[in-house]
């Protein structure tokens, strides 16, 4: 190492190699790869490093650069393997903290450390986008079905709720009839309405729990002789 400042070069003898200290932004190549449920990828990713140690990633590696990023493709294809769909789409800060370990544990040697990875786009096919929309969809309708059989349920504990009170003074039901004849009303359209009294209704329905049964001495119908 040499410090800032003058340095004395002796030509045909020594040679200078100039590393850069700052961080470098290295895209990896989009991977394809199979996930662990057996769904065909391509993942594409971008690894943030800087070099700590100029001799090391001078002496103890041919390219650190190249280096990194073979090692960068290959921990790629690992993860892939090793991971199922839905973690590539909804879990990769898990995946991204996982591929930067991978990563950084040989990068030490070469005097490099890996300061974050990140995966960028996860490419699925057609087929697979077209699955995934139908399940999607479904499931959107099986939460509106459900969500309307729960206002069916409710709307029909109202309604019998507002029956037995109804039911327990005949003046409102009454009432409520001659509220629908107007909500009909005001439509005018051609239908016709015919109200019946609910008190006759009531009135035939007692009448009818009220006449006598006949008995087993009852005259029955006659028979031939």
């Amino acid at each position: 190492m040499r410090p800032p400042g003058f340095t004395l070069v002796v030509p045909g003898v020594d040679r200078m190699r100039k590393v850069n200290l700052q961080i470098v932004t290295m895209p990896v190549p989009a991977q394809e790869g199979i996930t662990r449920d057996n769904v065909t990828v391509r993942v594409d990713a971008v690894v943030y490093f800087k070099v700590v140690d100029a001799p090391a990633a001078v002496i103890n590696v041919e390219d650190y650069r190249f280096a990194v990023s073979q090692m960068a493709q290959t921990s790629l294809r690992s993860i892939i393997g090793k991971s199922d769909l839905d973690d590539l789409l909804s879990n990769r800060e898990k995946l991204n903290q996982g591929l930067e370990l991978m990563i950084d544990s040989p990068a030490v040697g070469w005097g490099v450390q890996i300061d974050r990875v990140e995966i960028k786009d996860v490419s699925l096919p057609d087929t697979m986008k077209r699955s995934m929309a139908r399940q999607a969809e479904a499931d959107r309708e099986r939460r509106a079905r459900v969500i309307n059989a729960d206002a069916e349920l409710q709307a029909s504990r109202k309604l019998a709720e507002a029956a037995r009170e109804m039911s327990e003074t005949p003046s409102a039901l009454q009432l409520r009839l001659l509220q629908t004849i107007v909500a009909v009303a005001a439509e005018k359209n051609s239908t016709l309405v015919l109200p019946f009294p609910v008190e006759l209704l009531r009135f035939l329905e007692r009448a009818q729990h009220s006449a006598p049964e006949p008995g087993p001495g009852a005259d029955g119908p006659l028979a031939a002789p």
